[in-house]
């Protein structure tokens, strides 16, 4: 397993001696277990060696001065910092494997009846289960989906509108509300849809595409003008406006998790603001790419990533892949700095390698 968090050269490097380490890695664990900052007394009293509670004050002054951990208070105990938090995950976090009864919980997610069940419902689970066991926010990202279609339908709501619908092999539904042209009749849209149901074959949205392309001449002999735009305007619509191959859907489950523990209605307004984030196309994105650039899972703490600088939040993500080793989404986990990262890797890790798995067999 890899747990690439950010390029080498990015990273910052501090020589600490054994006392420093030792102080330094008890207000961090702390910091992890329940968030609260830790004092010189109690910290004294925790340490593998014997140091004075003044003796604490002097390592942890020099601490701070390396920007590694700060007073959130005055006469307080000492929180790490995002610095301080990116260097303990890079120099003493030590990722181990699962435990067994997590690898059964996610195998029994993941794993049971999955040949049934429809891609959508996979991910779901994949993301409801990864909220459940780190008690922060599930989350899976696909790429826009190339799912084999088995039926369209255009179903009229109003003079001007339609229901777009498109059932795929594992008889997973996908509806979208399409503008009709002007003057556009029942028999027209019952035209379009047979026209599509016609030249589906097994075929996916993007092949589907390829094929009407080729068959302009057939498409303009058996469909008027109005039928034609419809035809287009229903694969324009289903592929959501996006590029082949840019990603097109996020499942984010346990929301509520972070909320926990927010201490006003400031905190809950920035947490807000990043799910309204990240529903944006070119969040989306820029998700994918960050899975993308690593081989394995990887670890953004705070700021290190746009998205999350203003919630304070961090994100463990790793890609998962098709059967020609292509991107095809991310799985991860956001949840607060303290996240216990050294619990979550190896979660996120196996969730991606089954989802890369399930992806290659379908």
């Amino acid at each position: 397993m890899t747990a690439d968090q950010r390029p080498r050269e990015d990273r910052t490097d501090f020589s600490l001696d054994d006392r420093s380490r030792e102080v330094f890695r008890k207000i961090v664990e702390t910091y992890m277990e329940n968030g609260e900052p830790l004092g010189s007394r109690n910290l004294s009293r925790l340490l593998p060696m014997s140091l004075s509670p003044a003796s604490v004050r002097n390592v942890m002054s020099d601490l701070e001065e390396l920007g590694l951990i700060y007073a959130p208070h005055v006469s307080a105990g000492r929180l790490p910092t995002e610095s301080g938090l990116r260097f303990f995950v890079d120099a003493y976090m030590q990722v181990g494997d699962l435990a067994e009864n997590e690898r059964a919980e996610i195998e029994r997610h993941m794993l049971s009846g999955e040949r049934g069940r429809p891609v959508d419902t996979l991910l779901d689970e994949a993301s409801q289960m990864l909220s459940g066991l780190t008690r922060g926010a599930g989350l899976v990202m696909t790429s826009k989906s190339d799912t084999v279609l088995k039926h369209v339908e255009f179903i009229r709501l109003e003079p001007t509108k339609a229901l777009a619908v498109l059932v795929g092999e594992h008889n997973q539904v996908e509806n979208r509300i399409i503008e009709l042209p002007a003057g556009t009749t029942s028999s027209q849209l019952t035209a379009a849809a047979n026209f599509l149901n016609a030249h589906l074959n097994g075929q996916t949205l993007p092949e589907l595409r390829s094929v009407l392309t080729q068959l302009k001449d057939e498409v303009r002999r058996e469909l008027d003008q109005l039928s034609q735009d419809l035809v287009g305007r229903g694969l324009a619509v289903w592929s959501g406006g996006t590029e082949e191959g840019k990603p097109g859907r996020l499942i984010v489950r346990g929301r509520a998790n972070l909320l926990e523990g927010l201490a006003d209605a400031g905190d809950i307004d920035r947490l807000r603001m990043l799910f309204d984030d990240l529903e944006r196309k070119d969040s989306l994105i820029e998700l994918i790419n960050l899975a993308e650039t690593g081989p394995g899972v990887r670890i953004f703490i705070g700021s290190e990533n746009k998205l999350f600088s203003l919630s304070g939040s961090s994100l463990v993500v790793a890609p998962y892949r098709d059967s020609d080793n292509q991107v095809v989404g991310a799985v991860g986990v956001i949840g607060p700095t303290r996240l216990n990262y050294a619990r979550v890797v190896p979660m996120v890790d196996y969730t991606a390698h089954l989802l890369s798995r399930l992806s290659r067999s379908r």
